[in-house]
């Protein structure tokens, strides 16, 4: 059967610990008790973890031999704000799917309420990514960085960079990777509801990015968020 993983929040030596509310819901939904066994990720590697004490917000660990863990492909996915649930799925699914690195962008279609109360949605987003993180056996949570502005975001280094423009018909996505580039970085930028406006395609373009398409469907932005990491990874892996 295999074990349930969890990411140390306390790592020091052959000991980890899961502190707060972290550590209220494996005692309040697994029951936990001493004795039990976990994969313990503690940002270096993954550990066998059996738990040595359970008290109220604290499960600590006794980490044993290493065990197998799969590579991340480096994936960075940057966002364009939208709706704060559908962005929690898309952040939530991406996740699941490999990306390392999450980048929210208020972007020029991004409501102005959504950009304003972005920033305090930051560690909301960080606890969904490391929930899923846990769930789909991840060695580590994707970075979620705080929110930046486009003309920040534009400006982004990867050894490739790719935006999503459903305008009007583009290269499919899939034609521009290469396995190879698993280890360089593939940054992907998803825009809005209602997409990137023309000024925001023309500076992507300015600053050699390249356009992409998903086919000639009209996704929603957390529909092509997923899809798009889903081709990324099923190439990269």
């Amino acid at each position: 059967m295999t074990r349930r993983r969890w990411i140390a929040d306390e790592v020091s030596g052959d000991r980890a610990a899961l502190v707060e509310e972290h550590a209220n819901h494996l005692i309040r939904v697994l029951r936990a008790q001493v004795g039990q066994d976990f994969d313990i990720a503690t940002g270096e590697s993954v550990r066998r973890g059996r738990i040595t004490f359970v008290g109220e917000g604290r499960v600590e660990f006794e980490l044993g031999e290493e065990v197998s863990a799969a590579s991340v492909a480096e994936i960075i996915l940057v966002l364009a704000i939208f709706k704060f649930d559908r962005m929690e799925w898309a952040i939530e699914k991406c996740t699941e799917l490999g990306v390392a690195r999450i980048v929210p962008v208020i972007s020029r279609r991004t409501d102005s309420h959504l950009a304003a109360a972005a920033a305090k949605r930051v560690e909301r987003w960080r606890r969904v990514a490391r929930q899923a993180s846990e769930q789909s056996r991840r060695t580590a949570p994707p970075e979620i960085a705080a929110p930046i502005k486009f003309s920040e975001a534009v400006n982004l280094t990867s050894a490739l960079r790719i935006v999503l423009a459903e305008s009007e018909p583009r290269t499919p996505l899939r034609d521009l990777l290469q396995p190879d580039l698993a280890n360089h970085g593939i940054t992907l930028a998803v825009g809005p509801e209602g997409g990137w406006t023309a000024d925001e395609l023309k500076s992507f373009q300015q600053a050699g990015w390249m356009p992409a398409s998903l086919g000639n469907t009209i996704l929603r932005a957390e529909t092509a968020a997923i899809a798009a990491t889903a081709v990324v990874a099923s190439v990269l892996h």
